[in-house]
């Protein structure tokens, strides 16, 4: 999953870019602070975390848990710089020129959030929706019996199983043909 390397990005390039002249505030590369804790750091652990119990939950709430720390996680990456002059926190003065800020704006923060929070998104989208197969493996368990689900269908297949394409009830058998219920409604004028 991207959402680990993403992350570990995140919290490393506010400390290694300056050796490639490329962040903010300092130009000494390892120069830690608490604007780059609050800005990097703690977001970049929250993907990191996120990411990994995205990777190692077969548990789907888990995993729910896991995409929605990476989200909010990339949304500080996102919002973090713009809220963090309220309490006089800030990432510093970007290093390199006009082209260069733009790049270092957006791969250290609202670019690199953006794509964190549509992974994770993804992810979370992924875990929302029920597939086939798992909801006739729950009606299987709700029903006693494994060999309900695996009747129908091979291991593995989106067919349909056989109780789903079983024809239901003929509707001539259920209701009377029309002519003869137009005949009971028919008063002894209409009759021939």
């Amino acid at each position: 999953m991207l959402l680990v390397p993403l992350g570990v990005w995140g919290g490393l390039i506010p400390f290694v870019g300056p050796y490639f002249d490329f962040g903010f505030g300092s130009s000494n590369a390892w120069d830690y602070n608490t604007d780059r804790l609050v800005l990097s750091i703690l977001p970049a652990v929250a993907v990191i975390v996120g990411g990994l119990i995205l990777l190692i939950s077969a548990n789907r709430p888990v995993a729910f848990i896991g995409s929605w720390l990476a989200i909010l996680g990339g949304l500080w990456f996102v919002v973090g710089t713009t809220i963090a002059p309220l309490w006089d926190a800030s990432p510093g003065a970007a290093l390199g020129g006009q082209t260069r800020r733009i790049a270092e704006q957006l791969s250290f923060f609202q670019g690199l959030g953006a794509i964190i929070i549509m992974l994770a998104a993804t992810a979370l989208g992924r875990f929302l929706v029920v597939g086939v197969r798992e909801a006739r493996r729950a009606a299987a368990e709700r029903a006693g019996t494994e060999g309900v689900a695996a009747e129908g269908t091979r291991q593995g297949s989106t067919a349909a199983p056989v109780w789903e394409r079983q024809e239901g009830p003929r509707r001539d058998a259920q209701e009377p043909p029309r002519d003869a219920e137009h005949a009971r409604h028919a008063g002894p004028h209409h009759r021939r």
